[in-house]
């Protein structure tokens, strides 16, 4: 359980349930598959194990783990495009008359309702990490999207979630900016060998650098002539490595095998144990290294009237 992606949400409050309700109010609205003429659905599911007595909160120390899923049908659009100029050509050659849009948008409906039951279904799951001592939740996701869906289901379910994101005094792209021009970053973080330069006008240029010296003349130039870091490849003391972007995403986090060794050991011989001990560890080190990173890009930026 070593999430490979984070969007970080500041709890503005104290969460307003502890595990065990919490457990009780996920239970309200459970994952359950596609009927045949729906398109999606959407609820929460046990972290860990299967069954019916798996427990949808999973409860560590002082961490809740959660997780929900999306199950879609998939109906390509090609597919229905298809079926739909097939159908309207067959209208127009039999009954001699134009097909207008209102009646086009009709046939639409009713290829796609046909469809449904045969169309594709797609699960993916959503992970969550709630730390109420440190006022996070914690998504492993790159998408805003994935995350609020999963935010904005939790609040449905318990009533209420003062969350926002979390945000920080300097920008990213400023800092990261800095970094790789003065070729030195914060303490214990350690520019790696890709980054993506932007141009700061509305069509300018974007450099991709990958297995790159960022500390070259030709990084330095480009960095001279205007563009900025928007997104930088990074590690953190000798335990995680990861992407930044200029939204503060955190992607492709990497733990290091010092991490995943030690929770191997700590964890066992039994799946659970490996799954929690892994999850435990990887929480304590958060605790750590996003204060470090926050620190890093300033300090966290609380907005007003919060």
């Amino acid at each position: 359980m070593w999430f490979k992606n984070l969007l970080i949400y500041r709890l503005t409050q104290d969460l307003p349930v502890d595990a065990e309700a919490l457990e009780t109010a996920l239970a309200t609205k459970l994952a359950r598959p596609c009927a045949s003429q729906e398109l999606t659905t959407y609820g929460f599911v046990a972290p860990f194990g299967k069954g019916e007595d798996a427990p949808l909160v999973h409860v560590s120390g002082d961490f809740l783990l959660i997780s929900a899923r999306k199950e879609e049908r998939i109906l390509p659009g090609s597919v229905v495009r298809d079926a739909v100029k097939e159908k309207v050509e067959e209208i127009e050659a039999e009954q001699m008359r134009k097909v207008y849009k209102k009646e086009r948008d009709q046939i639409k409906d009713e290829i796609i309702q046909a469809f449904l039951p045969r169309a594709f279904i797609r699960r993916s799951s959503t992970f969550a990490a709630i730390a109420p001592k440190q006022g996070l939740i914690l998504v492993n996701s790159a998408s805003p999207k994935r995350a609020e869906d999963l935010l904005s289901t939790l609040r449905e379910v318990i009533g209420s979630l003062p969350v926002r994101p979390l945000t920080v005094k300097t920008a990213p792209t400023a800092v990261m900016t800095e970094w790789v021009t003065t070729q030195q970053a914060a303490p214990d973080f350690f520019v790696l060998d890709e980054c993506e330069l932007r141009d700061t006008h509305e069509d300018g240029g974007i450099v991709r650098c990958k297995r790159q010296d960022l500390t070259s003349e030709e990084i330095q130039l480009h960095l001279s002539t205007g563009k900025v870091v928007t997104q930088l490849s990074l590690a953190w003391q000798d335990k995680l490595s990861f992407m930044l972007d200029d939204k503060m995403t955190v992607k492709r986090l990497k733990f290091e095998d010092l991490l995943q060794d030690q929770a191997e050991q700590d964890g066992g011989d039994e799946a659970l144990g490996q799954l929690d001990a892994s999850f435990t560890l990887m929480m304590l080190t958060f605790g750590d290294f996003l204060p470090a990173l926050v620190e890093a890009l300033g300090g966290e930026e609380t907005p007003q009237g919060i």
